[in-house]
C-alpha cells in the first residue's frame, strides 16, 4: 500500500509565488543590509551540541533539536545510565550534533573561530534557516528563517541608533508603516532585581517577565512565586505593570526607582542615549517605544535589548528582536568584544504584509510569451525567438509537446500568461510571428523587432 506523503509538523512547502514573495521580503532586508555597511557570512545548519547548550537559558536548551550520533548511538550508554532514565545525561552521550536554534551564537564562535581573518569592528549579515523544537501555532514554526545583522568589537551605542534606523528603513521599504520598536536595557532589569532583593533570581525573574504579553500580570506574578521570587519582591515590581507616560516620563520614574541601584542608573543612562539621538535623526514610519516589561529571555543579552511589533490591527507576535551582548564570544574564550545584533523574522512579516495586502503586484511576475509548439521545424524556429527574448531579459518558454492547441491554451491561461505565440507553417515561410493577448483576446502579427516591443 502507497504511503501517503506528509511533512513534519512546524515545517512546510513553498509554492514559486510563496517563493516569490519570500524572496522579495529578504532582497528588501538585504538591500538595506548592505547599505548599512553589513557583509554576508554563512555558517553550518547544525553545529556541536557542545556550542548551543547552554547559552538559550533552561528553556531555550529544551527547544534544541539534537541529532542522534551515526551507526550504534547506544552503544555508549551502559545498563545503568540506560536504566536510568536521566534523558539529560543519556542524550550527551546519543547525540554529539545538533540543529541551530539561531544565528547568534554560531556567529560568536564563527568570530572567535575566524578572529585572525576579522577586522574589528565587523559587521555582518546572515539570512539563513534556524530550527526550534517548539509548539507549532500561527506564526511559530519548527523550521523558519532568520536575517540577522550584527556588530562586533565595539561597544559604541551609536551601533544600537543605527540598528533603530535599520528596522526603520526596512519597514519602511516593506510598507510596514508604524510599526513598534520596543527598547528596553537588561542593566535596567538588573538594577529593578536588585532594589527588590532579587538578584539571585535574574534570569526567572527576566523570563517571567518577558512573557507578560503572553500569559498576563496574574500569570506572571504565579510564575515568579513558583520561582522562589518572594511576594513582597513582587509587590515593589508593581509599578512596571501599569508603566504609562511619555519616553521622557517613563526615564524619569525609572531613574527614581534605581535610585539606589549604580547598573540600574547606567541603563537609564544607555537608553537615554540612543531615545535623544534618535529625536535629532527621526524616523520614517516606524515608533520607538520604551518598554521596560521587556526582557527578551535569552541569557547573553547584557545592554539594550529590541523588540519589533506589527501595526497596530494585526495580531502578530514579535517580527524583529534583539539586543547588546557584552560578553557572547567570552564562551567561546575571546573575552572583551562587545556586539550588537537584531534580527528580522520573515515567516512573521510575510503573514503580516500578506494580511494587510501590501505585497507589490511585481513580486513574481511570471512567464511573459508562451510560443505555442506546433512541431520539430516550427519548435526549432520558435525556439530560436525564445533565446534572442532571453537575452533581452524577457520571460519566455516554449511549450515543450506538440500537443493539441487547445491543451496548451489552456496551459496559458492557466499560468496567467499574457501572450501566446503562434508560428506554424504560415509564420515561417513570412519569418514573422502571429500574437494573441490572452487578456483581450486580439491577434496580431509581426515580425521579430515589433514581438520583442511589444513583451518589453
Amino acid at each position: 500500500m502507497a504511503q501517503k506523503p506528509s511533512i513534519a509538523k512546524g515545517t512546510r512547502d513553498f509554492s514559486p509565488i510563496e517563493v516569490a514573495k519570500r524572496s522579495y521580503i529578504m532582497n528588501t532586508i538585504k538591500e538595506q543590509f548592505k547599505l548599512f555597511g553589513f557583509h554576508p557570512i554563512e555558517t553550518p545548519s547544525f553545529e556541536n551540541s557542545e556550542t548551543l547548550m547552554g547559552k538559550y537559558g533552561e528553556e531555550g536548551d529544551r527547544l534544541i533539536f539534537k541529532i542522534l550520533n551515526s551507526g550504534d548511538y547506544l552503544n555508549k550508554v551502559d545498563d545503568e545510565l540506560y536504566a536510568s532514565k536521566e534523558s539529560t545525561k543519556i542524550t550527551s552521550k546519543i547525540s554529539e550534533k545538533a540543529l541551530r536554534y539561531d544565528l547568534t551564537v554560531p556567529f560568536a564562535r564563527y568570530v572567535v573561530q575566524h578572529q585572525n581573518e576579522i577586522n574589528f569592528p565587523f559587521k555582518r549579515y546572515q539570512i539563513q534557516p534556524v530550527w526550534r523544537a517548539d509548539r507549532p501555532q500561527k506564526g511559530r514554526f519548527r523550521e523558519f528563517y532568520q536575517c540577522d545583522a550584527d556588530v562586533v568589537g565595539s561597544k559604541s551605542l551609536w551601533q544600537e541608533v543605527d540598528f533603530v534606523q535599520l528596522y526603520d528603513k526596512v519597514f519602511s521599504k516593506l510598507g510596514l508603516n508604524g510599526v513598534a520598536i520596543k527598547m528596553n536595557n537588561r542593566k535596567i532589569l538588573s538594577g529593578i532585581a536588585e532594589v527588590i532583593g532579587a538578584s539571585n533570581k535574574l534570569i526567572d525573574f527576566t523570563v517571567a517577565l518577558d512573557k507578560l504579553d503572553k500569559i498576563g500580570e496574574e500569570g506572571v506574578k504565579k510564575e515568579m512565586l513558583s520561582k522562589g521570587i518572594e511576594q513582597a519582591a513582587i509587590d515593589k515590581v508593581q509599578p512596571l505593570f501599569n508603566f504609562t507616560g511619555t519616553t521622557a516620563e517613563k526615564l524619569a520614574k525609572l531613574r527614581e526607582l534605581l535610585a539606589t541601584s549604580e547598573i540600574g542608573l547606567k541603563g537609564v543612562d544607555e537608553l537615554e542615549f540612543i531615545v535623544n539621538a534618535i529625536k535629532e535623526i527621526p524616523l520614517e514610519t516606524a515608533k520607538l517605544d520604551l518598554d521596560v516589561t521587556l526582557a527578551r529571555g535569552l541569557n547573553y543579552y547584557t545592554g539594550a535589548i529590541f523588540e519589533v511589533s506589527a501595526p497596530e490591527g494585526v495580531k502578530m507576535g514579535s517580527i524583529g528582536g534583539g539586543g547588546r551582548y557584552d560578553d557572547l564570544t567570552g564562551i567561546f574564550g575571546l573575552k572583551d568584544v562587545s556586539g550588537v545584533g537584531i534580527s528580522f523574522g520573515l515567516d512573521r512579516i510575510y503573514l503580516v504584509i500578506e494580511e494587510l495586502g501590501l505585497f507589490p503586484d511585481t513580486v513574481a511576475p511570471g512567464t511573459k510569451a508562451l510560443f505555442i509548439n506546433f512541431g520539430t521545424e516550427e519548435g526549432l524556429y520558435s525556439l530560436k525567438a525564445v533565446a534572442q527574448l532571453r537575452k533581452e531579459g524577457i520571460v519566455t518558454e516554449l511549450y515543450p509537446d506538440s500537443a493539441k492547441m487547445n491543451k496548451q491554451m489552456k496551459y496559458a491561461n492557466k499560468r496567467d500568461i499574457q501572450f501566446v505565440i503562434l508560428a506554424g507553417a504560415s509564420e515561417l515561410e513570412n519569418n514573422n510571428y502571429t500574437v494573441k493577448n490572452m487578456n483581450t483576446g486580439t491577434q496580431e502579427t509581426m515580425n521579430f523587432e515589433e514581438l520583442k516591443l511589444l513583451l518589453r
